[in-house]
């Protein structure tokens, strides 16, 4: 008995979508972010989307630049927007998070790439993530140069999806800021934060599944979905508008471990940053928080960035300029505590 062949009118021929990956609607998702990606072009851009890998040139005029480079997702946070719908700004907090890190080093952001992951790609939430990536490097000044959409059937739950970001930055050699000039007596500034910002965000889901909190409630004049998916504010243009006009001695962003644990990232061994917890105002946000939960205060200030989202390190004389600078520029700073000798094994970061 003759075999049939593989190709036999009577074997349905398979393709990649049967198999759960659209090619086609990955393609027209690059169609839908070029014109995102096009508005976030700076010089030293050589080649961006659409190649097999990207080109930048460092920018002329840096006598020992030094690359720095930071990566980051989203975490927990991305949990919400897929269950409130909400995916325009997701992409704000990807950027910030690895921006805002590297910035801290005194480097200024050059360019960014994204790596967006489903199990089945859905280009209108796609194209509004990358949409709230552009928007996020705009504010920036990086170019967003590339990035990868990967579609895994079986991976993801449908509706899912994961976003994991890399930036790249530059500082000439001696201009790094790494905390080695911090010493007894300089003064800690706190810039204010947008909100949870991309931490904290499992125990903030817990509180509201516990509560069962309705999430048409309004905390502090303001919707809590929209307080609690306000996007990563973005730190770059301000901050390194004020390390040219002044010594800027240690920045740290206040990420996860909150207060406590990013401010000795940037200190001595033998320095702690004594910081004074009535000195800014708690939003109404982490008030909520803190009530809904019954969060201790050491809890908070170890979770969540409590209103500072970057925390500026400089030397006495110039705390009061820095701060009308930054100020200027836009941003709620204030003179949250100062720096002083460590006594004995007592923690780094001490809020009284």
């Amino acid at each position: 008995m003759k075999r049939k062949s593989p190709s036999s009118p009577s074997r349905k021929s398979l393709t990649y979508r049967d198999a759960g990956v659209d090619i086609d609607a990955g393609d027209a998702l690059v169609d839908r972010i070029k014109p995102h990606a096009k508005r976030t072009m700076r010089p030293g851009v050589m080649a961006g989307i659409g190649g097999f890998g990207a080109l930048f040139a460092v920018p002329r005029g840096y006598r020992e630049p030094v690359l720095v480079s930071g990566t980051d997702g989203v975490g927990t946070k991305l949990k919400l927007a897929f269950e409130w719908q909400r995916h325009d700004t997701i992409g704000i907090d990807l950027v910030a998070m690895s921006v805002n890190d590297i910035l801290t080093l005194g480097a200024e952001p050059l360019f960014f790439l994204d790596y967006y992951a489903c199990g089945k790609l859905d280009v209108d939430s796609a194209a509004d993530v990358v949409k709230g990536i552009a928007a996020g490097c705009t504010m920036a000044g990086c170019a967003l140069i590339g990035g990868e959409t990967a579609e895994m059937p079986g991976m993801y739950p449908p509706g899912e999806y994961d976003l994991a970001g890399f930036a790249v930055g530059v500082v000439e050699k001696k201009r790094i800021i790494n905390g080695r000039s911090i010493r007894p007596g300089d003064v800690i500034l706190g810039l204010g934060s947008n909100g949870a910002h991309s931490n904290g965000y499992s125990l903030i889901r817990k509180i509201i599944a516990q509560r069962g909190v309705k999430l048409s409630a309004k905390v502090g004049g303001r919707a809590l979905k929209d307080l609690i998916l306000a996007p990563t504010r973005i730190y770059v243009k301000p901050l390194l508008k004020l390390m040219k006009q002044l010594p800027v001695k240690g920045m740290a962003h206040i990420t996860g471990g909150g207060l406590l644990d990013n401010v000795p990232r940037v200190l001595g061994d033998k320095l702690t940053a004594e910081i004074s917890r009535n000195a800014w105002p708690l939003p109404p946000l982490f008030r909520w928080l803190q009530q809904q939960g019954n969060v201790a205060d050491d809890e908070m200030h170890r979770v969540f960035n409590c209103g500072i989202g970057m925390v500026v390190v400089v030397a006495d004389k110039d705390a009061a300029r820095a701060q009308a600078l930054l100020k200027r520029a836009g941003e709620r700073v204030w003179r949250i505590g100062s720096v002083r000798r460590r006594r004995g094994n007592e923690a780094q970061t001490v809020v009284v």
